[in-house]
């Protein structure tokens, strides 16, 4: 499925990013088995699968295939839409294949769809609620027509949609490959099977660690309306065999697009939750059986209608960082400190003068992770909520965009968060615009409260985002549309992950090592460190202090 939809996507950011997610579902909606994508997805699709079976009961027949992004049944933002397929077998549903994809154009207040400062869901695009896509096998042109008349970039949107529908098509013929060769009811039983030991090793695995509470404070950054820090806090509760990760106490919703309803926020916390008990088995909704999560509604983490969710993954970074931190005093060995967040997600547009036509590029950005008990954090690594995303080729950029990349490489500006471990390296991206009438927004978290560190380890540096305009530099974090002429520059600096441990015990060889590779300057080294300068024409010095090797 997930090959299919890559192969056949028009849009870069699903088939170069792999901003998509597929999976198999049994006839109640619980997930059987999910490709790597995603992992802001985890979690979601069984809300998907009920929205469908409330609103059609017994009124879904054989070739009905189904259209969905609404985030208040469960989903993420609009740009997510998932294509979904029920497959039948003898006259009854076996099984559903599903697909989601990150839609770059969706209509919607600025092209891209998903606008900084949109106040309400209305600003963010066409909405699917569960709507048939095919009605016993046959096209609903209707469906179709609506698209192609309400988004910038029809042909790329349609294609996309076609290629959700391949993928889905796919995995719907598997499935019944599989009811006709063994029949369905030993497919029932595989699937009842997977689940069960999910189940057994998910609560096997939470009962491993110490019962008792466990809590954790932060702030967002502000939300682009305002910069106002924004409060959250979690309660993480172990007993026995059973996790429950309680928001209460955190920030009402905002009338900004930083928001997430409670089927992206069960997403988060059930990706933190499987980072931590079973990273390794394949994903099934059995795994999450020991896990609770309690928010009250309206908050800024379970946002009621018609709040705005395009900048929902800053708010679902937050809570898997908020469990993340709770539990670093029992697993700072296993899942290392914090890590830059933010996916600092940029949107560049508008209109090709080779072609003539317009684009939009969305790209989320690559950080430094946080350092854990014996090595160093990860450079230049995707954000948590974005699992096996990639970025972008400067070749694709150059190829396809008027757009030169002047620069792509570690961001060495400040030191990665100093500890016994450091923190990884994040990484400095500019863009250059070779034609007129251009846009971009943008927004990143993470610029005040940084990446933090953990026994005794120092905090990362900041995320930011420079526009550079005439010899002057704009320098912000929630960057709003912004029109762009020839030769603009656009730049995004994202941080380095926190550090673990006490500075002064880091080796010299490993400071030794980060000097000659650049990651950190003679002058900072000393200060951080202890080392003394040097002359650039020997080996770094012994330290002040000897740290052993």
């Amino acid at each position: 499925m997930a090959i299919v939809l890559a192969r056949t996507s028009m849009s870069p950011v699903i088939y170069e990013v792999l901003d998509f997610s597929c999976g198999i579902c049994g006839p109640d909606g619980r997930l059987i088995s999910q490709a790597n994508g995603i992992t802001a997805f985890t979690g979601i699709y069984a809300h998907l699968i009920k929205a469908i079976r409330r609103k059609y009961g017994h009124n879904i027949r054989p070739g009905d295939m189904f259209i969905t992004n609404d985030p208040f049944v469960g989903h993420t933002h609009t740009a997510d839409v998932a294509v979904i397929d029920p497959v039948f077998f003898e006259g009854g549903i076996v099984a559903f294949a599903v697909s989601i994809a990150h839609w770059a154009e969706l209509g919607g207040a600025v092209p891209g769809s998903l606008s900084p400062t949109a106040s309400e869901i209305y600003q963010e695009g066409l909405r699917f609620n569960s709507l048939k896509l095919f009605r016993e096998g046959y096209r609903e042109e209707n469906i179709f027509d609506l698209i192609r008349l309400n988004v910038r970039l029809p042909e790329m949107t349609l294609g996309d949609l076609q290629a959700e529908i391949a993928s889905v098509r796919i995995g719907a013929l598997r499935i019944r490959e599989l009811c006709e060769r063994y029949g369905s009811g030993k497919l029932e039983l595989a699937f009842q099977e997977i689940l069960k030991v999910g189940e057994a090793v998910g609560r096997r695995s939470v009962a491993a660690l110490p019962n008792g509470s466990y809590l954790a404070q932060d702030w967002i950054d502000g939300d682009g309306l305002s910069s106002d820090p924004i409060p959250i806090q979690v309660a993480v509760t172990i007993a026995n065999d059973l996790m429950t990760v309680d928001f209460t106490g955190s920030s009402a919703q905002r009338n900004s697009p930083l928001n997430c309803t409670k089927g992206a926020l069960e997403a988060a916390v059930c990706t933190i939750f499987k980072a931590i008990v079973d990273p390794v088995r394949a994903l099934n909704d059995g795994c999450f059986k020991a896990l609770k999560i309690i928010v009250p509604d309206g908050t800024i983490f379970s946002a009621q209608k018609p709040a705005a969710t395009g900048w929902y993954y800053e708010v679902t970074a937050h809570a898997i960082d908020l469990v993340w931190r709770a539990l670093a005093p029992i697993l700072s060995a296993r899942i290392g400190v914090g890590h830059y967040l933010s996916l600092c997600v940029s949107y560049i547009g508008g209109k090709d003068p080779k072609t003539q036509l317009p684009f939009v590029v969305v790209e989320p950005h690559v950080g430094g992770w946080g350092a854990r008990a014996g090595s160093d954090g990860e450079n230049a690594l995707i954000g948590v909520t974005d699992g096996q995303s990639c970025n972008y080729s400067i070749e694709l950029f150059e190829t396809k965009y008027p757009i030169r990349i002047n620069e792509y490489s570690l961001n060495t500006a400040e030191a990665a968060g100093p500890g016994e471990f450091r923190g990884g390296l994040g990484k400095v991206r500019e863009y250059e615009m070779t034609a007129e009438d251009c846009f971009m927004y943008a927004s990143a978290g993470r610029s005040v409260h940084k990446p933090w560190g953990y026994n005794d380890g120092g905090e990362g540096s900041s995320n930011i985002v420079e526009l550079i305009r005439n010899g002057t530099v704009h320098r912000a974090a929630r960057m709003p549309y912004t029109p762009l002429n020839k030769g603009d520059r656009f730049r995004v600096l994202t941080s380095s992950g926190g550090g673990y441990g006490n500075a002064s015990e880091r080796s010299k060889a490993a400071i030794r090592s980060d000097v000659k590779r650049g990651y950190v300057d003679r002058k900072t080294a000393r200060h951080l460190y202890g080392y003394v300068e040097f002359d650039g024409n020997q080996n770094l010095p012994e330290p002040l202090i000897d740290r052993g090797s």
